[in-house]
């Protein structure tokens, strides 16, 4: 199958929403080009509002949007979605419980040559502590897919994380998607292997790699952070009694921090936490910042042996 990027994913379920859904409408931050809602711009020109570089007013003009009946799509760069409008976020859309979705590109490391100011990796952590928000960390292109839409058609406030690098695809058409329920890639009984977004490739890798060692890892695609899939957390807990969570985010209030404050309430399960230590990202090419950082299948592998 042809690979793509998430973000050209996202851009082109846009199109084919803005025309089953004539109450669409997209709003980006000067970085169309960037984000891919360029796509929508040029299908829907009456339908597509940029806002320069203001991000905060984006968000609240989504709000009013969203009061009147419309769906707004926000899109812009993590770090200035999350992070710069994150005060409209909170008491705007999260408190009012205004149907906005923001669906924010170039988080994590594989931002790459951007470098740290860029390469946002606490935006899991500040989209999911806010209440009513759901939090989408989809792990392909077709899964991007389905998680626009399922968006979409879902009242209420949402955030979906998407990445910037071109990738793999690991998912089917005929692969389930539903929010709050994650999908079990790979059975397994002696380690569950939880991951989300780009690193889901990584731990299907790290289980074929453990395959050759003897042992039987399950590979469990987190694609939804909030609201979690508890009961498939607890399900492999008892099942391997050990889990490593990996995530190209932070180690702090992530999908490691989700799944912990299930299994802390069931105990019976050790845990390994797998994703950027407390630092920021750097400069650098994607795969030799997820070498640096230690988000391959290798350390993967390695975190298991620890275990």
């Amino acid at each position: 199958m042809e690979k793509k990027s998430l973000r050209t994913a996202y851009g082109e379920t846009l199109i084919q929403l803005g025309g089953e859904m004539k109450n669409l409408v997209v709003l980006d931050a000067d970085l169309a080009s960037a984000t891919m809602t360029k796509m929508f711009k040029k299908a829907y020109p009456d339908r597509f509002f940029d806002f320069g570089i203001a991000e905060a007013n984006m968000v609240c003009e989504a709000v009013g949007m969203a009061h009147t009946g419309l769906v707004p799509f926000v899109s812009t760069f993590a770090i200035f979605g999350a992070g710069r409008a994150y005060e409209q976020i909170r008491n705007s859309v999260c408190y009012s419980k205004a149907n906005v979705k923001l669906a924010l590109s170039h988080a994590g490391l594989c931002v790459g040559e951007d470098g740290g100011s860029h390469q946002c990796l606490e935006d899991i952590a500040l989209m999911r502590v806010l209440p009513n928000m759901i939090v989408v960390v989809p792990c392909d292109p077709i899964e991007t897919a389905k998680a626009t839409r399922a968006i979409a058609l879902r009242e209420g406030p949402a955030y979906l994380r998407v990445a910037r690098p071109v990738v793999d695809t690991l998912t089917t058409e005929d692969t389930p998607f539903e929010i709050g329920k994650a999908n079990v890639l790979r059975d397994g009984k002696d380690v569950a292997i939880i991951a989300c977004g780009l690193m889901v490739s990584r731990a299907l890798d790290a289980a074929k790699a453990l395959e050759a060692k003897g042992v039987d890892a399950a590979v469990i695609d987190m694609h939804t952070i909030k609201p979690i899939d508890a009961a498939c957390i607890e399900e492999y807990a008892a099942k391997c009694g050990k889990i490593i969570t990996v995530e190209e985010h932070s180690v702090f209030g992530g999908l490691g921090s989700a799944v912990a404050e299930v299994v802390v309430k069931k105990g019976g399960a050790k845990m390994s936490i797998i994703g950027v230590e407390d630092k920021f990202g750097k400069s650098g090419a994607p795969d030799a910042l997820f070498e640096e950082y230690g988000l391959t299948a290798a350390h993967i592998v390695e975190e298991y042996e620890k275990m």
